[in-house]
């Protein structure tokens, strides 16, 4: 739900995502700077990765951008 908005994958796999518009493939895209955080755009199925120095970042940022993505909406 984090970067799709749907709690579920659909019917024949990630494959068949759908956008606003029509279908739309789930993406990851590189962010450069490793001090944001994870960031999800659910209307695109897609997800900002920045390059974390280390697994412990990346888990301490992925757990943090999870427990905050429940406290609403953010325009970016």
């Amino acid at each position: 739900m984090f970067a799709t908005g749907s709690p579920l994958v659909p019917f024949g796999g990630f494959k068949n995502l759908r956008g606003p518009n029509g279908p739309r493939k789930f993406s990851i895209s590189k962010d450069f700077n490793n001090e944001h955080f994870i960031k999800a755009h659910a209307c695109f199925n897609r997800i900002d990765l920045p390059e974390y120095s280390s697994k412990d970042i990346l888990r301490e940022k992925l757990l943090k951008s999870l427990k905050e993505s429940g406290s609403g909406f953010e325009l970016s």
